[in-house]
């Protein structure tokens, strides 16, 4: 009998027992690799700050998940690896980040700061999904909030966690209708989607809530670029202005919030991001009682978990100037894992299909995803700037001796608003 014939059926002999033995315990076995996440974001230039922040939110969110042993999975668990792309601030640069996190294996996406950049990577990924599906991508989105990415461009590969901006004036609005006091309002923003949906929607918000308030003044500036918003500021105390609608964020809000201050401005703002990255320590005093701020969650909800959660982060994270906390973000996480876990695999329609469904809870704060528009849905609040120690406000902001009571909560179904979305699926 040739050689070769007795060595294939001591292979197949090999074979069939290898098949009857048992597996070899988790602990044997061969580590899995990680799951990629990719964060795209502005790590350097005029709002590295924010992509810092986020930076150290989904951190905490992954060493979370990882501490309890990572996503199970059939053939065993794995952990989640966070990994960091510099977008500077540029949408061809995080197109250029987005290609070189797909060569490196990752599968989701994570992006928010900046919702120009958002949708410029929604059309990307739309198309490298359609055109390679071995290597489709999914796009998990917490911050950026032009309502068109959840209603005309919305798409199956794109999941926000954030309130749009919509929903954002909606909240706001709850609080301005009882100003009785607020008759002449400034509208101003950063000139790109988001900025000019802000001031479109309050437009049309005031108009319907509030017909007896005067808009004194309504303009755009560019994004990012403005060092010296005195002349700004000196607009808004020559219009008479008692208070400011802006969806600012970054360097751009605190930049003129300060130069308000500067300026003698002593009315209301009204934002979406006057609770962190500077904003309450450049306002000072003046802001006590007329900053308002709406998110999805404040250091100062009053409930033990929500005080354990936040206590969690500044252990984990204790310098002054680290102070900016995401419960939406926190969630992101959650629901990821809870879907991959549903999923039973990392296949990306498979998890796109279980994130649907997501319905997750932390620290009290609950959220479920719409599979309608892909839309998170929940709860939010309004705080209103007081000195750290007043009633209600037992933690301040960033060291600044100021934080934020919440004077408004809205439940996920109110703050839920209807979708023009036409989902394409796969």
């Amino acid at each position: 009998m040739p050689s070769n014939f007795i060595w294939r059926r001591h292979a197949l002999k090999l074979a069939a027992l290898a098949l009857c033995a048992p597996a070899l315990p988790a602990t044997l076995a061969q580590s899995a690799p990680p799951i990629r996440l990719a964060l795209i974001e502005s790590m350097s230039g005029p709002f590295a700050n924010t992509g810092e922040a986020v930076f150290r939110n989904l951190l905490w969110a992954v060493e979370r998940v990882n501490a309890r042993g990572g996503v199970k999975l059939p053939g065993g668990a794995r952990m989640l690896q966070l990994d960091r792309y510099d977008s500077k601030g540029q949408n061809e640069e995080a197109l250029s980040a987005l290609r070189a996190a797909m060569d490196d294996g990752a599968r989701i996406v994570l992006q928010g700061n900046s919702s120009a950049t958002a949708a410029a990577l929604i059309d990307a990924i739309d198309k490298n999904n359609e055109r390679d599906p071995a290597r489709r991508v999914l796009f998990l989105n917490y911050s950026a909030v032009d309502p068109v990415l959840t209603n005309e461009r919305c798409s199956f590969w794109h999941f926000r966690f954030d309130a749009h901006a919509d929903m954002r004036v909606t909240a706001l609005m709850q609080v301005l209708q009882d100003d009785k006091a607020l008759q002449r309002v400034y509208l101003i923003g950063q000139d790109y989607s988001f900025g000019q949906s802000v001031l479109r929607e309050s437009r049309r918000q005031l108009a319907g809530l509030r017909p007896d308030v005067q808009i004194v003044g309504d303009e755009l500036h560019p994004m990012g670029r403005v060092k010296d918003f005195s002349p700004y500021a000196t607009k808004i105390m020559a219009s008479g202005a008692q208070g400011v609608i802006t969806g600012n964020w970054g360097n751009d809000l605190t930049l003129l919030v300060k130069a308000a201050r500067e300026a003698g401005f002593n009315g209301s703002f009204y934002t979406f991001y006057g609770n962190a990255l500077g904003a309450p320590a450049a306002i000072g005093d003046a802001g006590i009682g007329r900053v308002v701020a709406v998110a999805d969650w404040l250091p100062n909800v009053q409930t033990p978990q929500s005080e354990a959660f936040y206590r969690d982060f500044r252990t984990r994270f204790p310098k002054p100037s680290d102070d900016y906390v995401h419960m939406r973000m926190q969630l992101l996480v959650e629901a990821l894992a809870q879907a991959i876990e549903r999923a039973g695999s990392v296949d990306t329609v498979a998890v796109a299909r279980a994130l649907e469904k997501a319905d997750v809870t932390l620290a009290g704060q609950r959220g479920h995803m719409r599979a309608a528009d892909h839309q998170f849905q929940q709860q939010l609040v309004v705080g209103v700037m007081d000195r750290q120690g007043a009633p209600g406000v037992k933690f301040d902001v960033e060291g600044s001796g100021y934080g934020f009571r919440v004077i408004k909560t809205i439940p996920a179904s109110r703050a839920e608003m209807p979708t023009s979305c036409k989902m394409q699926r796969p």
